[in-house]
C-alpha cells in the first residue's frame, strides 16, 4: 500500500463561478421511467463525435445532437431479457472501424451491439455478478475492460470475442469494482477503484504476448488462455470510503468519492517494490451535495474541463489544468432536481449532457457570441 506524501497541502478550488464559459438548456428529453445510469459521446471515431448512447433498464439508446439543441434519435436496442438493469456503455470498434455499443449491467453479460445492423454482435459471459463499468482502450479501441461487482475487472477483445485477462486475486479489490480506466499513452496500464476504498494500478506488460494473441486466435474464444494478473503495481489510499469514478490525467490520476470533491492526485511508484510509494495529492475539486455512490463524471476529449451532477440536479463545470482549480460554470435548472448519475462533454466541451434518476437527459449548449 503507497502512503499519502506528507509536505505539501492540495491546493482546493473556490465554488465562484469564473463565468469562463456560460452554457444553456437547450433540450430535456424524458426517455422513460427507470433511471439513466450512463450517457457517453463517442470519441473512437470523428464520424461520430456528435453521437452518443444512454443506457437505463433494459434499453440502450443511441443519440445524434443536431444544431439549435436538437437531439435526434438514431437507434435503440432491447434486451431480451426485461429484468436486465444496463448501468454503463461505452463505444468501441472491430478492427474494420466498425463502431459498437458496449452494455453491461445487473446480470453480468457484455452486450456487444453492432451499430451498423443494431443487432448483438457478441454477448460476453464471465463475470460473477453485475457490471459497473466499461471502458475502451483509445489506442485499440477493440480493446474494452470491465469492473464487476465480482471483485474482478477484465480485459476483452470485441473483435474476436475473447477474455483475455482477468484482474483479480491476492492483490485484488476486495469489495465490488466501480470504475476502471485505461492510461491514455501507457497501453499496457489501467486504474481501478471500488468499494474496498483504493484505487488500484495495474500493468499488463508481462502478459501483453496474450494481448496481442487474442487478435490472430481462430480457436473457439472459450479454449483461450486467460490469464489472472493477481497483484496491482501500486495502491492508493487516497479516499477513506467508496471510490466511484476513477479517470487518468496524463500520468495522474482523477478520483472521486462520497464526500463532495474530486481529488488530482500523482502515484509515485518505487520500481524495486511493486504496490508500495507514495501519493502526492495535487488538487481537489470541490463539488456540493455529491455524497451518494455511483455519480460519475466526464472530461472533453483534450481533458482541457471535466463536468460532473450531484444529486439536487445540479452541474459543477471545472477547468481541470490550472492552479488553483478554476470553476468554469455551475448549471442549475428549477425543473432539474433528480440524482445526475453521469455526465458528458462534447469533444470541445462546447455541450454537456445529464443523465438522470428520474429517465432525464439534459443538453446544455456553451453560449456564443452569435447564440447570445
Amino acid at each position: 500500500m503507497a502512503k499519502i506524501a506528507p509536505g505539501c497541502e492540495p491546493v482546493a478550488g473556490t465554488l465562484t463561478p469564473s463565468k469562463k464559459r456560460e452554457y444553456r438548456v437547450t433540450n430535456r428529453l424524458q426517455e422513460g421511467k427507470r433511471p439513466l445510469y450512463a450517457v457517453v459521446f463517442n470519441f473512437i471515431d470523428s464520424r461520430y463525435f456528435n453521437v452518443f448512447a444512454t443506457v437505463g433498464g433494459n434499453r440502450v439508446t443511441v443519440y445524434q445532437c443536431l444544431e439549435g439543441g436538437v437531439i435526434a434519435v438514431l437507434q435503440s436496442y432491447i434486451d431480451e431479457d426485461k429484468d436486465e438493469s444496463f448501468y454503463t456503455v461505452s463505444w468501441a470498434c472491430n478492427i474494420d472501424r466498425a463502431p459498437f455499443v458496449v452494455a453491461g449491467g445487473i446480470n453480468g453479460i457484455i452486450r456487444v451491439i453492432d451499430a451498423g445492423n443494431e443487432k448483438i454482435h457478441r454477448s460476453f459471459v464471465g463475470h460473477g455478478d453485475s457490471i459497473n463499468e466499461i471502458r475502451t482502450q483509445p489506442l485499440n479501441p477493440s480493446l474494452i475492460v470491465s469492473a464487476s461487482k465480482d471483485e474482478s475487472v477484465r480485459l476483452w477483445n470485441v473483435h474476436t470475442g475473447i477474455c483475455i485477462l482477468i484482474f483479480a486475486g491476492a492483490g485484488g479489490h476486495r469489495n465490488e469494482v466501480l470504475s476502471v480506466d485505461f492510461h491514455p499513452s501507457d497501453k499496457y496500464r489501467i486504474a481501478s477503484c471500488g468499494m474496498d476504498n483504493t484505487v488500484k494500478i495495474w500493468s499488463m506488460k508481462e502478459f501483453w504476448t496474450y494481448v496481442e494473441k487474442s487478435f490472430t486466435w481462430t480457436d473457439l474464444p472459450s479454449k483461450f488462455p486467460t490469464k489472472y494478473v493477481q497483484f496491482p503495481v501500486f495502491i492508493a489510499p487516497v479516499h477513506s470510503n467508496y471510490v466511484d469514478c476513477n479517470r487518468w490525467l496524463g500520468d495522474f490520476v482523477l478520483s472521486k468519492s462520497v464526500d463532495n470533491e474530486i481529488v488530482l492526485w500523482e502515484p509515485k511508484m518505487k520500481e524495486q517494490s511493486p504496490g508500495e510509494g507514495s501519493v502526492d495529492i495535487l488538487q481537489k475539486y470541490p463539488v456540493p451535495e455529491c455524497d451518494i455512490w455511483f455519480i460519475k463524471f466526464s472530461c472533453d476529449f483534450h481533458y482541457h474541463s471535466i463536468a460532473i451532477g450531484n444529486r439536487e440536479g445540479k452541474i459543477y463545470v471545472w477547468e481541470l489544468q490550472s492552479s488553483p482549480p478554476v470553476l468554469i460554470a455551475k448549471l442549475s435548472h428549477p425543473q432539474s432536481k433528480s440524482p445526475i448519475r453521469q455526465t458528458a462533454m462534447s469533444f470541445d466541451g462546447s455541450t454537456i449532457l445529464s443523465c438522470c434518476e428520474d429517465g432525464t437527459i439534459w443538453r446544455w449548449d456553451a453560449i456564443t457570441a452569435s447564440t447570445s
